[in-house]
């Protein structure tokens, strides 16, 4: 099955599985508004109705190349578009194509739409600092018990928690750098916060 793809005139589609046991979750844009449908709950939103969109990125253990767009509605539940979908018990699939240009439709129409929805980018500002604080601390300390242990002369220690914060500062400092809080435009969208294509 095609996950994005034509779906009559002026209408674009995307499929994802956020869960294995779970149903697809589909989008469609059309020049009214958005239809969706998650399992058997089903809605349509006007553009107008449009009040936030979100884009993030959001790893996690088996995809670790995950990007999220969610969207807040007037009348509706949040809804949540994410670039990789469940195909097995042991993998997900990477959207990364399909996702980046149902994403960057999806600000097209909503520009030309006139929207007055606000357009953030990264971690909500109260999880995004509080959590950078303890990436900080984190590594601090890490880094400290490197010197501790060269001056303990005990080096193979030393070096595996140097790998190991190595790792951790590849790691939290990719998902740092590329959630900080911020607002954009929907004629730009931000370039770290979509799949390279």
């Amino acid at each position: 099955m095609n996950p994005v793809g034509a779906a009559g005139e002026g209408a674009v589609t995307y499929i994802y599985r956020p869960s294995l046991l779970g149903g697809a979750w589909e989008f469609k844009l059309t020049d009214r508004g958005l239809d969706w449908s998650a399992g058997n709950k089903r809605g349509r939103v006007a553009w107008r109705d449009v009040r936030r969109v979100r884009m993030s990125f959001r790893p996690v253990s088996m995809q670790t190349k995950r990007y999220m767009t969610e969207i807040w509605l007037e009348g509706a539940p949040k809804l949540e578009i994410i670039s990789s979908s469940w195909k097995s018990m042991v993998e997900q699939e990477r959207l990364d194509d399909a996702y980046s240009a149902f994403v960057g439709e999806l600000h097209r129409r909503l520009a030309r739409a006139g929207t007055t929805a606000r357009f953030e980018q990264g971690r909500n500002p109260l999880i995004y600092w509080p959590g950078l604080g303890v990436f900080a601390a984190v590594a601090f300390g890490l880094a400290g018990m490197v010197v501790r242990s060269l001056q303990a002369k005990v080096v193979t220690g030393a070096l595996m928690v140097a790998a190991f914060l190595a790792l951790f500062l590849w790691q939290g400092g990719n998902y740092f750098r590329r959630n900080r809080p911020g607002t954009y435009r929907p004629d730009a969208l931000p370039a770290e916060l979509l799949p390279k294509r």
